[in-house]
């Protein structure tokens, strides 16, 4: 942009210059323009620098077009420098610029690549093989991992002969008290005749090391395996008849994963203080049953006595959350031991839709609920006679030792007297979808197995209401089943205290004597608000409702008003009702339709009191069991008068 100017007038200063007036002579020139180092600089004038060379400048006449180049030139070399000034400051801040942005494009890069290895630290292979197939893995990572599972399986296969003389004896030793105390009641005995695991080692066919970012004191080891083994198991089962059975157990398959905890982390070799085991995953267990020299079918309820004493023993005895610890170094391991860290409160309310199991009459439910199978700490409803849609109302207590992991098994049987009880049908709900202190209303719905769900047939539902309570947190919540005067603080430091499982479930058993002699005595408003989607009961296409409100223990009841023609009524009553027990009573709310010569049943809804006690205040609408449409909107209020028994 600054060159065409300058050319421009440089351009007139040079014609001009070249035609000057005759007779005008040039008077003076500035000094710069004849300077030495400016002349001998441009080698422009060599006659000129011989002249000012001297110290004496002599008097010669100068023409005008000598002049005129040095001034152009002067001017030409000024512009040069300041445009090669501007070239290279210009120059530099580029490439200062270009390194910054590839300094920060190479650091990004870095950190991208750091948490990408990272994350791939943290996989598991059930995790790799999600996301890339075998057959897209680069040859020399399924080299890799291939060879270390074909290492491990290979030693493993030299050793097992070793390994199944040592391991069948401990087995024998260790498990054989286990079978006794998950031993069903009909069995009298339950030991081993022989055992060996034969000749066939399992196959691990995945590694994996977990990364607990909130534990830095261990390492945990997970192995996949699987096992099609020829063992040879022979049970000696003594009935209560007193008669003995050798029964064979054949074709064992597990498939499973395997979780190894080195823990504590010391400075003294192997490094460790103790190794935890654990089945962490029972993907499947299959084995079948034979009587030698007979037919296991022609004793009926003993196969399956057999086969429920045996997956709780396996289920408690080893799965996650219960592990086995091996101490390594001498020193204390009880902190590595599964311990109590809350309480479940479990109200089995009702069932309904049960699946009948009765040639003659109806089912006679009862439930077992518990979280963990052992004899002392199952519970077991009491049967009502005769009912598909039973309403037990029970309170029951558990132990939670583990949130993540344990879940909640409710199993309902049909009662067949002297003969054993059929089982109608069973639910699990996990416990780490339940919110401390917060009570959790569910319908559970019952499949013939909890582990492989073939059969899809409807066997009913369970309806449960839940409360956990984790010890420590008396400040957030109260426990309304807990005596005031026992604080969850001195119910931590007594479980704390505590590790053996006879003292653990004599704790419970305290809990639940103390539990017994809370009464929650109250008054329960109960606001009849309205009800929608009523079905059509009438010939003429409506119904004339009405509800009935019912407490069950007490029997107390009342009656709203009857509404005409309508399938949508709008009540807004209220009850005011003395309850003498609110934890263990249950209200239940019937919509019937009036008729000239009597009543229809339309639906019905039950609820504990629990919430409300718990809340003060609840407004919700309730579907209406038995109907084939409809809800009820219902306003609860609580006003607490507590009451203590004395000891």
């Amino acid at each position: 942009m600054l060159f065409p100017r300058c050319h421009f007038f440089f351009s007139q200063i040079i014609t001009k210059n070249l035609n000057p007036p005759k007779k005008e002579p040039i008077k003076k020139i500035h000094p710069f323009l004849v300077s030495s180092s400016f002349l001998s600089s441009l080698q422009l004038l060599p006659s000129l620098h011989e002249i000012t060379s001297n110290n004496k400048i002599k008097k010669k006449p100068i023409k005008s077009q000598k002049l005129a180049l040095l001034l152009c030139c002067s001017l030409f070399e000024i512009m040069g420098f300041f445009m090669g000034l501007f070239l290279g400051v210009a120059c530099g801040l580029g490439l200062m610029m270009a390194f910054i942005r590839k300094e920060n494009a190479r650091s990004k890069q870095r950190r991208y690549l750091a948490a990408t290895v990272a994350a791939f630290a943290r996989m598991t292979v059930a995790d790799s093989k999600k996301i890339l197939p075998p057959q897209y893995y680069p040859p020399w990572v399924v080299f890799s991992q291939r060879q270390k599972l074909k290492w491990l399986n290979h030693e493993l296969t030299k050793i097992w002969p070793y390994v199944n003389e040592a391991a069948s004896e401990l087995i024998r030793t260790s498990v054989e008290p286990i079978l006794e105390q998950y031993r069903m009641p009909m069995l009298a005995s339950l030991n081993f005749s022989k055992l060996t695991l034969g000749t066939v080692a399992p196959q691990f066919t995945g590694v994996a090391i977990i990364d607990d970012d909130d534990d830095s004191s261990g390492i945990t080891m997970e192995l996949e395996l699987q096992w099609d083994g020829n063992p040879n198991i022979v049970l000696s089962v003594e009935t209560m008849l007193g008669v003995v059975l050798p029964i064979q157990v054949k074709n064992v398959g597990l498939t499973g994963v395997f979780r190894l905890i080195f823990k504590p982390l010391v400075e003294e070799f192997p490094c460790f203080g103790a190794i935890s085991y654990s089945l962490r995953e029972k993907k499947n267990l299959d084995f079948t049953l034979k009587v030698i020299g007979g037919e296991l079918s022609s004793l009926p309820g003993i196969a399956d006595a057999i086969e429920d004493t045996i997956h709780n023993a396996i289920e408690d005895s080893i799965t996650w959350p219960v592990r086995k610890i091996v101490p390594i170094l001498p020193g204390d391991y009880s902190d590595l031991e599964l311990k109590p860290v809350g309480v479940l409160e479990v109200k089995l309310v009702q069932a309904k839709g049960l699946v009948n199991k009765d040639l003659v009459g109806k089912s006679d439910p009862f439930a077992v609920v518990y979280i963990r199978p052992l004899p002392d700490r199952m519970k077991t409803g009491k049967t009502i006679n005769n009912e598909l849609n039973p309403i037990w109302n029970e309170h029951f207590e558990f132990i939670v030792e583990d949130v993540s992991t344990q879940r909640l098994i409710v199993k309902v049987y049909d009662d067949e007297g002297v003969q054993a009880s059929e089982l109608i049908g069973m639910a699990q709900f996990k416990l780490q979808e339940l919110q401390p202190g917060k009570v959790k209303v569910v319908w559970l719905k019952l499949v013939k197995d909890l582990e492989i769900q073939r059969d899809r047939k409807d066997r009913g539902q369970v309806h449960l209401e839940l409360l956990y309570c984790p010890f420590g947190m008396e400040n957030e919540f109260t426990n309304p089943f807990i005596n005031k005067k026992l604080s969850l603080t001195t119910l931590e430091k007594t479980m704390k205290s505590e590790i053996d499982g006879a003292e653990t479930a004599e704790i419970e058993k305290t809990l639940t004597h103390r539990k017994k002699e809370v009464i929650v005595r109250g008054v329960l408003s109960v606001t009849i608000i309205a009800a929608e989607e009523l079905p059509v009961m009438d010939v003429m296409g409506k119904a004339d409702p009405f509800v009935v409100i019912t407490m069950k223990k007490s029997g107390t009841k009342n009656k709203t008003r009857v509404l005409h023609d309508t399938l949508h009524p709008v009540w807004n009553q209220t009850f005011d009702i003395v309850v003498e027990d609110g934890l263990h009573d249950l209200l239940i709310l019937e919509v019937w339709d009036h008729d000239t010569f009597g009543k229809n049943f339309i639906g019905r809804c039950i609820m504990t009191l629990t919430r409300v006690i718990l809340e003060g205040e609840v407004k919700e609408s309730f579907p209406l069991d038995g109907a084939k449409s409809g809800k009820l909107f219902v306003n609860l209020k609580w006003t607490a008068q507590p009451i203590f028994r004395d000891p």
